[in-house]
């Protein structure tokens, strides 16, 4: 933020060339803070841009459990992830040797990477006695280690006070909290006394930061996990608090993006994007989902695709994938490429409402109507899937496909035009 202030540097140049817009919109978005490239020089990604004027990124979650430990399978999935389009990873690991597994993933993986510290730190703390005895140490100790091995951005539930966790006592809530941070918080404050480490330490925070350059995701702790508690005052109350420390980010050169609600009906999420962007001062949003529905497990990686291109629209900037596996297991390799590229479909279809992407989309009309398959299977999301479909019941010599045959409507105009 601060090299930008200054000036356009060969970073700026290097997004502006990918995003196909001008230098100097780059550098402003990124001085004033509407635009963040989450880069530690440690792990030195892959230049990924979010926020005003970019194209909307989508963010793939990985990582172990406490039942299904496997570094390769992991490292399965990021390279699934990579294949299909994934401008971001996490790694949300919870089970074997975290730091193990989180350096070599940053090892492995080119784009940005992602961390929830807290993660680690509370299930420690819950090894020794309990989540709720993690120290003020401990928090920070733990995202020191995440910076010095290189993660390139960091959620932080920094909106989780004393004041909002009243509010969510009195909101009448009715899945309270379903964020894994946010519920070690909430009862961390409940069970001390105290005022959240990471509220009350937030110049600290900065500090460590600006030392490390790694990027503030502000985190959605009081995000509504269903939908009767969409909007409601905890979550409002968090998304007031955030807007206050995207100032204090902005004040101190620090990037920083702010993420968004979950399960949220669909005639409530375009309100809600532009609640977010007016409360924090049009900070990049990072969305998970949002889901317009709690009845599909099994697909909810297509209720999220749904939510999400909603909101993209509305001016989301970053999605975070749902997979089918939500809500009912760690996901395998096969629920990461349906994940992926259900949210890279909402990511376009956003995209495509300011101005982007519609060329691919006119290739693609173009190749159909000339029933040029290797076109369409290049421009296509997913090669391998649209192959295998076509190859049903078709030779490759075949210019149709088994649905129509020789009654295909493009290949009859296609020959009474042309005469």
């Amino acid at each position: 933020m601060e090299e930008a202030r200054r000036g356009v540097t060969p970073l700026i140049r290097k997004i502006a060339e990918k995003e196909k817009v001008s230098e100097e919109f780059v550098r402003n978005g990124i001085a004033s803070g509407r635009i963040v490239v989450p880069c530690n020089p440690v792990h030195s990604p892959e230049p990924g841009a979010v926020g005003e004027g970019m194209g909307i990124k989508v963010n793939v979650n990985l990582g172990t459990s406490r039942d299904l430990i496997s570094i390769d399978n992991e490292l399965q999935k990021l390279d699934v992830a990579l294949r299909y389009g994934a401008d971001a990873v996490m790694d949300l690991s919870t089970g074997g040797d975290i730091d193990f597994i989180r350096k070599t993933i940053l090892d492995k993986c080119p784009v940005m990477v992602g961390t929830v510290p807290i993660y680690q730190v509370g299930l420690t703390a819950a090894r020794r006695d309990a989540v709720v005895e993690m120290s003020e140490d401990d928090i920070f100790n733990g995202i020191e280690q995440h910076a010095k091995d290189g993660v390139d951005f960091m959620t932080v539930h920094c909106g989780i006070t004393k004041e909002t966790v009243s509010w969510l006592k009195n909101s009448g809530r009715l899945m309270d909290v379903v964020s894994r941070g946010g519920s070690f918080l909430t009862a961390w404050i409940l069970h001390n006394e105290e005022e959240n480490p990471l509220y009350k330490n937030f110049d600290y925070l900065l500090e460590l930061a600006k030392k490390y350059e790694f990027t503030l995701s502000l985190g959605d702790g009081f995000r509504p996990g269903c939908i009767d508690d969409a909007s409601d005052a905890a979550q409002i109350s968090e998304l007031m608090t955030l807007g206050k420390l995207v100032k204090r980010c902005r004040e101190a050169g620090v990037q920083s993006m702010v993420e968004g609600p979950g399960h949220m009906p669909i005639d409530q999420i375009e309100a809600n994007m532009v609640m977010q962007k007016t409360l924090c001062h049009g900070a990049p949003f990072y969305v998970l989902g949002p889901l317009v529905t709690d009845i599909a497990p099994g697909y909810d990686h297509i209720v999220g695709a749904i939510g999400g291109t909603i909101a993209a629209k509305a001016g989301a900037d970053f999605l975070c994938y749902l997979t089918p596996a939500e809500h009912l297991s760690l996901p395998d390799i096969e629920d990461v490429r349906e994940g992926l590229i259900a949210s890279k479909i909402a990511a376009h279809v956003g995209d495509m409402t300011r101005g982007k992407g519609h060329e691919k989309d006119t290739i693609m009309a173009k190749a159909r109507k000339a029933l040029d398959w290797d076109t369409m299977f290049d421009v296509c999301m997913d090669r391998e899937k649209a192959e295998r479909y076509r190859s049903r019941g078709c030779t490759e010599k075949e210019d149709g496909c088994s649905m129509c045959g020789d009654v295909c409507a493009v290949k009859i105009v296609n020959r009474y035009l042309t005469k």
